[in-house]
Order: structure tokens, then C-alpha cells, then sequence
């Protein structure tokens, strides 16, 4: 789930996950916000490939397990989230990481 390099000026839509760990877990009542500079309010939401939820909302709370994309027009499709409903589940911080950085892990049982 990390999110690639763009080149410098390129607008792109990101998914914004809260709590900010990964995998994200159901139970952690993770609440997904899609940004980007394209237009807001005008977001349609992809779960699992499909077409998912209700277009023009932004942010919502994730009541189901699966793969989340959001699509904004004038930035894009964003790149995948993966929510899970699984345990127990080893989980990282949601940033990217360089060598030589400490990082917490959580165990979720």
C-alpha cells in the first residue's frame, strides 16, 4: 500500500487512511478520505474493481473488508487501500519508511 513517486508538479489523488496503519483493519473503524486537487465533492469510490458507494462523498467510515480506490476528474484514480478483517494482524506505519528509521509495529490480536 505504499503510495508511488510522482514527478515533481504532477497532481495526483491519494486515499488518506485513519487510523494511519497498514493493512488497515475493520475493526479499527478506519475512515477513508479521498484527496486530490481535482474536483472535490465529485469523487466516486471503487471496492474490489466495482463501482462502490455513493458518488460526491469524500470521506466515510469502512463497514466492509476489501481493496478501496477513489477516482477524482483532473487527478485521477488513486492507489489501492487494502482493508482487512483478519486476526491476529502485524501492522506498520502508513509512511514510507527509509533505512536506518525506527518504526513502531502493532500487534493486533
Amino acid at each position: 500500500g505504499w503510495c508511488p513517486l510522482s514527478p515533481a508538479g504532477a497532481q495526483t489523488t491519494q486515499l488518506q487512511v485513519e487510523p494511519p496503519w497498514r493493512p488497515a483493519v475493520l475493526w479499527d473503524r478506519v475512515t477513508l478520505t479521498c484527496q486530490g486537487s481535482g474536483t472535490a465533492g465529485a469523487t466516486t469510490w471503487y471496492k474490489d474493481g466495482q463501482r462502490w458507494g455513493q458518488e460526491g462523498v469524500d470521506s466515510f467510515i469502512v463497514t466492509e473488508s476489501g481493496t478501496y480506490t477513489c477516482y477524482r476528474p483532473g487527478s485521477g484514480l488513486s492507489p489501492p487501500v487494502h482493508v482487512v478483517n483478519a486476526t491476529p494482524v502485524l501492522q506498520v506505519p502508513a509512511r514510507v519508511l527509509l533505512e536506518g528509521d525506527t518504526m513502531s509495529l502493532r500487534c493486533r490480536l
